[in-house]
């Protein structure tokens, strides 16, 4: 099968638990949502959609000079599944699959994205959850009419928990998997792993 996939990056949350906008802090050289933006890419994935929120024109100007497409999630109050869906909307209609990915997640390997989207190749009708030492992180990818099942009153959990026959786990030697970034400490400690680590 000649899957098409391509990704939603949420850049919409409001960082309330962190202080200050997560998607724009210093990480690497770069912020945040660039190098989540970087792993995408460098993952092979050739359409980028970037979900941002109704007051987010200064993450929008940020990623201005990569080759995606910014969208406003105009829930003023809206949940992750309401980005997402203003996101898959926005997607080209031929595509097979979608990665959602968080910011909230900057040090996964583009090696993973890889993994997720040859993955798909072969089982193009999943939901494939990269694992980490039994764990399961993210991103997730979606088989598109799995998420077009993604209706105003449910959420990504819901989707994940409807038909546990259509998950597949996919284990993969990457710790950023599992790495959230909420708080100021999740931040401290995700700096000192890229200064670790820098490639």
């Amino acid at each position: 099968m000649n899957a098409s996939v391509v990704a939603i990056l949420l850049a919409a949350g409001k960082s309330r638990r962190m202080g200050s906008c997560k998607q724009l802090l210093p990480l690497g050289g770069s912020t945040v949502i660039a190098r989540c933006l970087e792993v995408l890419v460098a993952g092979g994935v050739g359409e980028i959609v970037v979900v941002v929120a109704e007051a987010g024109n200064n993450v929008a100007a940020a990623v201005q000079d990569y080759l995606v497409k910014i969208v406003v999630n105009l829930e003023h109050e809206g949940d992750m599944a309401s980005s997402v869906r203003a996101g898959r909307d926005a997607v080209t209609t031929d595509t097979s699959g979608v990665i959602v990915a968080l910011c909230d997640y900057p040090l996964v390997y583009p090696a993973t994205i890889k993994s997720l989207i040859l993955a798909h190749g072969e089982s193009p009708g999943s939901i494939l959850i990269p694992c980490h030492l039994e764990r399961r992180g993210h991103p997730l990818l979606f088989s598109r009419s799995i998420l077009d099942e993604l209706t105003p009153d449910a959420t990504l959990r819901d989707l994940v928990r409807r038909d546990p026959d259509r998950i597949r786990c996919l284990n993969v030697d990457d710790p950023g998997v599992l790495l959230d970034m909420d708080t100021p400490e999740d931040y401290r400690r995700i700096c000192c792993i890229m200064n670790q680590n820098p490639s």
